[in-house]
């Protein structure tokens, strides 16, 4: 299997204003019910792209950013990447005050304007890579001029001594589902392999790309060695969970600062409707993906 169902693509151009009127509802109601000053039991991870002022639905603003950070601190929140997270799901961690923060795919900007703000609160974060697009043997399917990507020098040196910590996801960031088994164990394998070379170090953490998986996807995770994996489907991460299949919510593009609080604590640990039949009907996923 291959070809052009495994390549993924941002959706039409009419979902994004619709998910974020839907979304803003959502938050207001949510807000509006009492008691809702403190967040819902569990552990929530808030993930992004980018942060530029680039207009792209993938990207909030490095403004929106450093207000949302600000927000974590002064509701203290402590953010973190996601390895901490999942030892609390394994039940070796606290998780009272903690929410993790992700970043998909490697852009230039997080290092920009993400980093620093993390770095002044004393917050961590994670970042994915997918390693044969950061070192440009394939592109970025969804975009016609692909935005700067952090170099493996970057890489390397952010890891060691910057609030980010990175990750895998993928050789060339594919559609998982449409992949017969041999490519899929190449693209996770493989890719924990040559990022462990690049980083100098064991890698832990696997993302599954667009958080497209299945019960096959899962077990290759498990067998080429990582100890974690993060995916798409939204929630909250209870102690004694699934380290393979940890939730996380979207912050994006059109969110304001109420929709955000919503996410943090709570208002949006379920899918908005009709997502899972959306994404079937896209990119092959399974309705329940766990």
């Amino acid at each position: 299997m291959g070809g052009s169902k495994t390549r993924l693509r941002l959706g039409p151009r009419w979902l994004y204003p619709a998910k974020a009127l839907a979304t803003r509802g959502r938050s207001a109601a949510f807000l509006a019910r009492p008691g809702r000053k403190s967040g819902a039991p569990g552990v929530r991870i808030l993930f992004y792209h980018r942060v530029t002022d680039e207009r792209d639905e993938l990207a909030v603003t490095p403004r929106a950013f450093a207000e949302q950070m600000a927000e974590l601190a002064e509701r203290g929140y402590r953010a973190v990447e996601l390895g901490e997270v999942a030892s609390v799901v394994r039940g070796d961690g606290a998780g009272d005050g903690v929410v993790g923060i992700s970043f998909d795919d490697g852009y230039a900007d997080v290092a920009e304007h993400a980093a620093p703000v993390l770095d002044a609160y004393g917050f961590t974060a994670t970042v994915f890579v997918a390693t044969g697009v950061t070192d440009g043997r394939v592109p970025l399917t969804w975009y016609r001029e692909q935005p700067p990507l952090i170099s493996w020098d970057e890489i390397r040196e952010l890891d060691r001594s910057s609030p980010l910590r990175f990750e895998a996801h993928t050789v060339t960031h594919p559609n998982l589902l449409q992949l017969d088994d041999e490519a899929a164990r190449r693209e996770i394998g493989d890719c924990r392999v040559e990022l462990a070379d690049r980083l100098g170090r064991e890698v832990d953490g696997f993302c599954y790309p667009a958080g497209l998986y299945g019960s096959r996807e899962r077990r290759l995770v498990a067998d080429a060695g990582y100890v974690w994996a993060a995916t798409c489907e939204p929630g909250a991460n209870g102690a004694h969970g699934d380290v393979f299949a940890l939730r996380r919510i979207q912050v994006d593009a059109r969110d304001s600062l109420v929709d955000f609080r919503a996410k943090l604590l709570g208002g949006h640990d379920r899918p908005l409707p009709l997502r899972r039949l959306y994404r079937r009907a896209r990119f092959g996923q399974p309705t329940a993906a766990d």
